[in-house]
């Protein structure tokens, strides 16, 4: 009997969860994960685009292998070598061709309903990240990153009128 009852629930739970799947697959469920490039090599002061460190481009390779299993349709940086060299592992592993945005020309509804329903890497900077958090959610909740920041992850959500946004810190792995 109580046998029957767990496969019940577990038959019910698998149900449930489907639905709720397939009731966000067709609200267009959209997500943008938002980066700020990796250690930029800053032995040059005077480099107004200076590339990667060998840590940042650890922390470029670190960034494919946490995107390896989740799906993503766009990728978009900024027209600077280190966000570039940031995204270009996950770019090659997803066989995605990153496209080029400008933060201070960036119309955010229209960037939105450009990308809805799909799920989308943005790498940017220290100011230019948060700014687009701010943006995306509708409100000034972040402000500009430390420039020690390279491993945080800015995860928003948009379903329906629905918004959510989450932070989580990616360390590299040894």
């Amino acid at each position: 009997m109580s046998n029957n009852f767990f496969v019940f629930l577990l038959g019910l739970t698998l149900i449930i969860s489907c639905q709720d799947n397939l009731i966000r697959y067709k609200q267009k469920e959209t997500i943008f994960y938002l980066i700020r490039h990796a250690e930029k090599d800053r032995s040059n002061p005077e480099n107004k685009d200076p590339s990667l460190t060998n840590k940042g481009i650890k922390r470029a390779n670190n960034w494919a292998s946490y995107f390896d299993t989740i799906t993503l349709n766009s990728i978009y940086t900024t027209d600077y070598l280190r966000t570039k060299q940031t995204v270009f592992p996950v770019s090659k592993l997803k066989k995605i061709t990153p496209k080029i945005y400008s933060p201070d020309e960036l119309d955010i509804n229209k960037f939105i309903n450009i990308n809805q329903g799909k799920r989308v890497l943005i790498s940017g900077h220290s100011d230019t990240t948060p700014s687009i958090v701010n943006k995306l959610i509708g409100e000034t909740k972040f402000s500009n990153m430390l420039d020690s920041d390279n491993n945080s992850l800015y995860i928003v959500n948009i379903l329906k009128s629905e918004v959510s946004v989450e932070v989580r810190s990616v360390t590299i792995g040894n």
